[in-house]
């Protein structure tokens, strides 16, 4: 099998960290919605005036501020902690207490103290709206004005970093998965494994985006990581950072079928998979027979993205619905007329590390009836972050809204369930999922039952030592999911 579309990544200089801050599902509106949230992702929020019972806890932070704070006659900190808490309070995906918000407010001021008597008073805003927006959400942040500058930089598909997707767990960051090919990837980095020190220094009890920026450098320079894995004792690696420029699509033909692999969601995804449909047609002289799409270990991204690559491979159907705080308001986004693949069978490929966006692009596939869904179940990372800014600069990634399947089931914590499981082999993020996560918004109660069958990996030819695409392709190559299972008698049907 010829692989395309990949040898360039390792050419151009990678490594230090993927800032999760914009790929994990912040959202950039695509056309063809029923929303008109604009299009650069960031929200407009209309911010009421608070009720009695918030002005009452504002004020005890207040008090707590005015205690602690170098200069407590700057009125700007305070404002600014004031605008973020109306925002919070307008768009979080749920109502939150005010005591709640507060309280945890006033524990990440006083962590931030320590043993000082006081403290410059925009630290300790920013100290007090990371511990507020942590106590939401594991998705849910507080990012300064040099954070969100990061931010914009990301969703381009070029950036300094290591390779890596984390999320923030018990104070300590958490690789959900490295991304293929890059030093994180090649340093034997894993799902699982928690970042404790970088470069000697203790990156537990920070915020997600101060961890982040802790771990960036500039490029060509050497990182030192001190992980912690389960079953082993910690130990230490170092990764050079370097610019990674992350080619979001690669292709191969076996036989007379296609192989797309879709790496992650940037703003070159949708157009990379069609110049890769292209070429795939155009080697196999339009004679292809089948389709595997490959989205295991990819992490999410663009929203934007995740509609028009699902739109590419429909020619009609409801793709996705987004539901915030007001139900009545759902954005629900439809294919348009249009198919890629003309009708061709889809196998789509998941595991635990597929989440987000990739989790939107299988679970349309599989509910419009496009595509057979294979593998283990999804990450389950089913929440809408939105990036608002704050007046005075720096902004809130707040979760906003839920993303629901075309079948009305909520993705959140419970992930894209495939129609064939495949077992056999270690799932290396077994306990990694969202549901896992402290702290994570939960799952939603759902009956749905799409087993079709199980399938021992072992049954199925390795194809460049790949068990899970040998399964895939034979399902194709056998006409459907029947004549595999009665030609190969892999595990009994469920």
């Amino acid at each position: 099998m010829r692989l395309n579309g990949w040898m360039r990544i390792p050419a151009l200089a990678v490594a230090a960290l993927v800032l999760t801050l914009a790929l994990q599902g912040c959202f950039k509106e695509p056309a063809g919605g029923d929303s008109a949230i604009s299009r650069d992702g960031l929200s407009p929020v209309i911010v009421a005036r608070g009720d009695d019972t918030s002005n009452r806890e504002i004020a005890r932070f207040e008090r707590v501020y005015m205690t602690y704070a170098e200069n407590p006659r700057d009125s700007r900190p305070l404002k600014h902690f004031r605008d973020a808490v109306a925002r919070v309070r307008a768009a979080y995906v749920y109502p939150v207490a005010d005591d709640r918000l507060i309280d945890a407010a006033i524990a990440g001021l006083v962590a931030e103290l320590g043993d000082a008597s006081q403290a410059p008073g925009d630290r300790l805003v920013a100290a007090a709206l990371n511990a507020m927006t942590a106590d939401l959400d594991p998705h849910s942040d507080y990012l300064d004005a040099e954070e969100m500058r990061d931010l914009a930089v990301v969703t381009t598909g070029e950036f300094g970093g290591m390779g890596i997707q984390v999320t923030m767990e018990e104070g300590k960051i958490k690789v959900i998965a490295p991304i293929e090919g890059t030093p994180a990837d090649r340093a034997g980095l894993r799902a699982g494994d928690l970042i404790t020190h970088v470069d000697g220094r203790d990156i537990t009890g920070m915020s997600l985006s101060q961890a982040i920026h802790a771990m960036r450098g500039e490029p060509g320079s050497r990182v030192r990581l001190s992980v912690e894995r389960p079953g082993r004792d910690a130990f230490e690696v170092t990764i050079t950072r370097a610019i990674i420029t992350v080619d979001p699509v690669r292709w191969a033909t076996h036989g007379q079928v296609g192989y797309l692999r879709i790496i992650a969601f940037n703003e070159r995804t949708a157009d990379r998979v069609g110049d890769a449909m292209a070429a795939m047609q155009d080697e196999l002289d339009g004679r292809m027979r089948g389709l595997v799409m490959d989205l295991r270990s990819n992490p999410g991204g663009l929203f934007d993205q995740s509609y028009k690559v699902t739109d590419s491979f429909l020619d009609s159907g409801m793709i996705v619905a987004i539901r915030g705080r007001d139900a009545s308001r759902a954005q629900v986004y439809r294919a348009r007329h249009g198919d890629l693949a003309q009708g061709l069978p889809i196998v789509v490929l998941v595991d635990g590390g597929s989440a987000s966006a990739s989790e939107i692009v299988a679970s349309a596939l599989q509910e419009n009836g496009r595509a057979m869904v294979m593998g283990t179940p999804s990450f389950g990372k089913g929440s809408v972050q939105m990036v608002i800014m704050l007046p005075d600069g720096g902004g809130l990634k707040l979760t906003t809204a839920l993303y629901y399947s075309p079948s009305g089931h909520a993705i959140q914590a419970r992930g894209v369930l495939p129609d064939v499981m495949l077992t056999g082999m270690d799932d290396i993020y077994e306990n990694h999922r969202e549901s896992a996560i402290p702290g994570a918004l939960p799952a939603a109660a759902s009956d749905d039952r799409r087993l079709q069958a199980r399938i021992d990996v072992a049954t199925c030819p390795a194809v460049d030592d790949d068990r899970q695409l040998g399964c895939a392709l034979g399902v194709l190559d056998a006409g459907s999911l029947d004549h595999f299972l009665s030609s190969s008698r892999p595990a009994s049907a469920g």
